[in-house]
């Protein structure tokens, strides 16, 4: 059986699309077939909440399964689309960079969760991970951890400023830590059509990036923000929107790259 392909989704700019990037995404590989599990590894645990998991049902959480007290099939959930789970997390992961530095193995803890013999019973095609807005440990477990890195880029003036720092860092774990890592691509979030910044952002983007950049982009769509409140993608919670649109074509790109065996 074939391992799952495991995606961060990092930008340590908040505010950029992250969450909303994982909860579609999810959503959308699951709509063509796959069997997802997307690991909540932000202190806020939006994606947790957004994907129907409250504070009070988070017994076990990614921190628990960082601190080896619980397996990651103990600690995630199902939730109401049938094979989407969710790792949820809460705010214990804040200090996880100081409850973790005496351990020699820190920057590996998630990777050995995801390589015990219970994850293979899961049958997973994709692993996503949502990083929280930060290169901080937690970030490095991610970057240990996964085949690739997807970076949501706001189409705002300084989009590219601090990017520059999460390539640094991903090239320091390619070199250190994990030599197979790479970045499976910047997408675009919260652009507008008629707005000329925008427009001027993407090209900037696009002229500096070249091929690292998403055909698609996300636009700004009330039903995004929406749809997280009712505890939904927004691929179910308003199926026809421009939103919804947008993150099926995004997951097209991402299986032409890593196609579904099932």
């Amino acid at each position: 059986m074939a391992n799952p392909r495991i995606i961060a989704i990092a930008n340590q700019k908040g505010g950029v699309g992250k969450t909303t990037t994982a909860i579609n995404l999810a959503a959308g590989l699951v709509e063509n077939g796959a069997r997802v599990l997307l690991m909540d590894l932000d202190p806020q645990g939006n994606s947790s909440t957004g994907l129907g998991v409250s504070p009070a049902d988070r017994a076990l959480t990614s921190y628990d399964v960082l601190t080896n007290d619980a397996n990651v099939t103990e600690a995630m959930q199902a939730t109401a689309v049938d094979g989407l789970f969710v790792c949820p997390a809460n705010a214990d992961l804040a200090s996880a960079d100081i409850d973790l530095v005496a351990n020699e193995k820190r920057s590996f803890l998630l990777h050995s969760a995801f390589h015990g013999a219970d994850i293979s019973a899961l049958n997973l095609d994709f692993i996503l991970i949502d990083c929280p807005p930060s290169l901080s440990l937690l970030t490095i477990n991610a970057f240990v951890a996964c085949q690739s890195v997807l970076v949501p880029l706001q189409a705002e003036f300084f989009a590219l400023e601090g990017l520059s720092q999460l390539m640094v860092t991903i090239r320091e774990v390619r070199q250190t830590a994990n030599p197979t890592l790479r970045i499976e691509g910047v997408v675009l979030t919260m652009t507008d059509a008629r707005n000329r910044l925008s427009q001027q952002v993407e090209a900037d983007v696009r002229e500096t990036l070249g091929d690292l950049v998403f055909t698609t982009v996300i636009p700004r769509n009330v039903r995004l923000s929406e749809a997280p409140s009712f505890a939904q993608s927004v691929l179910t919670y308003d199926s026809q929107s421009k939103g919804a649109e947008a993150y099926r074509a995004l997951v097209t790109e991402v299986l032409a790259r890593h196609p579904l065996t099932r």
